[in-house]
């Protein structure tokens, strides 16, 4: 997956991230044994990639210049178990290095 070219594809993407964390969660109410494994990290995941939605739409967003994303570590914890793993990293290099203007 590719960065995006423009802020409002960027803020489509992290917008896409928050869908996803929504079906993600509304899945595991159907499977009870995995919402104990799951719930946890994937609450955490869903309020900082809100926040980052909130402050892209509140005019607060600050790019990171290299720095990772806070949900990175549970990307890197729990990638295999994220079924949008490579939305959330390339959300994260988007932020790291910018948008793809080439």
């Amino acid at each position: 997956m590719k960065r995006p070219k423009t802020v409002d594809e960027y803020v489509d993407l992290v917008h896409q991230a928050v869908y996803e964390i929504d079906e993600f969660r509304t899945g595991l109410e159907y499977e009870p044994e995995n919402a104990e494994m799951y719930g946890p990290f994937i609450e955490h995941l869903d309020a900082l990639v809100r926040q980052i939605y909130n402050d892209m739409v509140g005019g607060s967003y600050a790019w990171g210049f290299g720095e990772d994303l806070p949900f990175m570590p549970l990307v890197v914890k729990y990638g295999r178990f994220i079924p949008f793993q490579r939305l959330l990293m390339t959300i994260n290099e988007t932020h790291k290095n910018g948008l793809d203007v080439d």
